[in-house]
């Protein structure tokens, strides 16, 4: 086993190193971090409109007065990622990042269709609607965001700017200095929309998301390739690599807009399109513990075995557990480059997954409406809000009853173990003494 491991290790460590230091991953990482607060605000408004034990009355005065707090926010996440990407992806090349950003929205806006059509078929004009906006509109905004930040930078390092005097105010100087590379590029995708809408009759939101947007939701929104991905997780944290960081930042475009989708369906009242979404991910695995859904463990660590070291590692580790850090135990069991947990470690999350996958998919327990919910609301409370449902809450504890089974066997043959060693370690300080 230690053998595999260390060939294993010497594989994926150094591909798993370059995807960590990946340029336009971390961009991508950093632009959705940047309406992460905004998503947080939108889901609060989300839930207060939607509360269980309002009545309809009420729920359609809240929308009313308090539904710009969502329209604002979540239905337009397009927006703040296309400004996101641009603004990071500058800023890595040390060019001015502000207008990098500002390019990057209004490509996006360029391509973006200013009309909607009616029930009759009609089209009216003059219309930009929150849809472009939100989950139709992502994958638009980030391919046009990282295009047009690429050309903004290439055009300002080879100097296609206008300097100005010293004297000039700062301000001003970078207005200037960024005239001509905004121009170039916004020049270039108001052709682009010219030639899509001319040349194919259509625009350039349809295409991509007949093209590319549909077809890796689809994929992404499988239980195949989720299971893939928290395989991923959980190996790369077991050589003791960030297995979320590297792996959401290349599902977290996917895993986002299907989340805006059900938001979508959710506030129009309509049946959730997808099972598997951000929420999903993140109460559902993250949520009961840390990555690795370790609170139980370490709740069977501090309470059930016997050996000094599980009971003083699980006692320190249950109150980050409960709000779902898990470091300590990550790396005090440690987990990391423990071949004796390795099964467990990976075979538990892809078990849940599945189990709680069929349970949505059959209609037994309610699927995540899209609402984000902070990573470190504690268990049961996080499931409940990702749902809209207590029985969101009951399904995390039959999880953990799952956790439990599947762990124990292997926790007890480490505390057996462990309980060797502090009785030879006692008899051998017995005998020096």
């Amino acid at each position: 086993m230690n053998t595999f491991i260390d060939k294993l290790s010497e594989k994926l460590l150094p591909l798993a190193a370059k995807l960590g230091e990946n340029r336009y991953l971390l961009v991508i990482r950093d632009a959705f971090m940047l309406a992460f607060p905004l998503t947080m605000f939108g889901s609060i408004i989300v839930v207060l409109n939607n509360l269980p034990f309002f009545s309809s009355e009420l729920q359609g005065t809240l929308n009313s007065l308090l539904g710009n707090g969502q329209n604002a926010t979540m239905s337009i996440l397009s927006l703040f990622v296309s400004f996101g990407i641009g603004y990071y992806l500058s800023r890595s090349y040390d060019v001015d990042p502000v207008f990098g950003g500002a390019i990057s929205l209004s490509s996006f806006l360029i391509l973006t269709p200013f009309f909607t059509t009616t029930e009759a078929g009609e089209e009216v004009g003059g219309v930009l609607t929150t849809a472009r906006l939100g989950a139709e509109g992502m994958f638009v905004a980030m391919i046009a965001a990282f295009v047009a930040a690429e050309i903004y930078v290439r055009l300002t390092k080879r100097g296609f700017t206008i300097k100005m005097p010293e004297q000039v105010p700062a301000a001003v100087s970078r207005s200037f200095s960024a005239m001509i590379p905004a121009i170039i590029t916004l020049g270039f995708f108001t052709l682009l929309n010219a030639l899509v809408t001319t040349a194919l009759n259509t625009n350039m939101h349809d295409l991509i998301f007949t093209l590319v947007q549909r077809p890796l939701l689809a994929l992404g929104s499988g239980l195949p390739a989720t299971l893939v991905a928290l395989f991923f997780v959980q190996l790369l944290w077991f050589f003791g690599l960030h297995g979320q960081i590297i792996v959401n930042s290349v599902m977290d475009p996917i895993w986002n807009t299907l989340m805006l989708e059900n938001l979508e369906a959710y506030e129009a009242g309509e049946a959730l399109p997808n099972i598997i979404t951000k929420p999903f991910i993140e109460i559902y695995t993250v949520g009961m513990g840390g990555s690795g859904m370790t609170l139980m463990v370490v709740i069977m660590m501090a309470f059930v075995m016997k050996s000094r070291q599980l009971k003083d590692v699980g006692r320190l580790a249950v109150a980050p557990g409960l709000f779902n850090v898990n470091e300590p135990v990550i790396f005090g069991l440690p987990i990391v480059l423990n071949a004796t947990i390795l099964i467990p470690w990976l075979l538990t999350p892809l078990v849940v997954t599945t189990f709680n996958y069929t349970m949505m998919n059959l209609g037994i327990f309610p699927t995540p409406t899209g609402v984000a919910v902070p990573w470190t609301v504690p268990v049961f409370f996080n499931g409940m809000l990702a749902t809209n449902s207590v029985m969101g809450g009951v399904l995390q504890l039959i999880d953990l009853a799952l956790i439990a089974g599947i762990w124990f066997p292997f926790l007890k043959a480490l505390d057996k173990a462990n309980l060797r060693d502090d009785i030879a370690t006692s008899t051998t300080d017995s005998v020096n003494s």
